[in-house]
């Protein structure tokens, strides 16, 4: 109750500080609408709003989902064949160092318009945290629980899934976590380059129609749907994970 509490005033704060800095004189209107505008402009455009959030929504979903699963089968590869790791590891970091806003546009032109290059955006934008905290997690395994099931003569596939596998899930959800926030970011990306629809887009026009509130009310939007993203696996990691509510364990 108490940290509650405190988030609710925290946020409190926030919008008075943006409300205060919004009604200054010297403040143009048409750069930084104020609480109460975003929030009449949610209102009223709220039909418009909803329909394009879905869009990024599901987006945003689907490129998740597709990089959990890569991620979490590439991992366990590179951990399973040693030489896979050495080899791949250094290549999954250094493609960090690309910017996905560059190949936006490539994968539009590739993919069209339609759902397709948003998902591969998110997908991409998210495999490399699910990847690698899953990858930290198998070789943070406890060595004496290794050990111990080497005496009992299991199997490498038997370690891994007695062992290895649920030792990793709070890494695995740290992972998820990460990629669940900044898979509405790829969204936006996806949708920047090239869409029809979205809150990206309609972020992206509304800007240049000199709709300041309605530009306000997307971002209000965008940061909505990422931390409830972010609550709901949190809230899976309980239910999946609950030797691990303490806190957990992060890569």
């Amino acid at each position: 109750m108490k940290r509650s509490a405190l988030t609710l005033a925290l946020l409190a704060l926030f919008v008075g500080v943006w409300q205060i800095v919004a009604s200054l004189p010297g403040v143009d209107r048409l750069i930084l609408a104020s609480p109460g505008e975003t929030a009449t402009a949610l209102g009223h455009d709220r039909s418009l709003l909803f329909d394009n959030a879905w869009t990024t929504l599901e987006e945003a979903l689907i490129g998740l989902a597709i990089a959990v699963a890569f991620g979490a089968l590439a991992a366990i590869g590179m951990h399973l064949i040693r030489p896979l790791r050495d080899a791949a590891y250094p290549l999954l970091v250094a493609s960090q160092a690309v910017p996905i806003v560059v190949f936006a546009p490539l994968l539009v032109l590739a993919f069209d318009y339609g759902i397709g290059p948003k998902v591969a955006i998110v997908a991409l934008i998210c495999f490399f945290p699910v990847t690698v905290n899953v990858l930290d997690g198998l070789r943070a395994t406890d060595p004496d629980l290794l050990k111990l099931m080497r005496s009992l003569g299991a199997s490498r596939l038997q370690t891994l899934r007695k062992v290895e596998l649920p030792a990793s899930l709070p890494y695995f959800f740290s992972g998820v976590r990460l990629a669940a926030t900044v898979s509405v970011i790829g969204a936006v990306f996806g949708e920047w380059a090239g869409a029809d629809g979205g809150l990206g887009w309609l972020v992206l026009n509304a800007t240049h129609q000199l709709e300041t509130p309605r530009t306000y009310a997307g971002v209000v939007l965008l940061t909505v749907m990422a931390v409830a993203l972010f609550a709901l696996v949190t809230l899976l990691e309980r239910v999946a994970v609950p030797w691990n509510r303490q806190g957990g364990r992060t890569a």
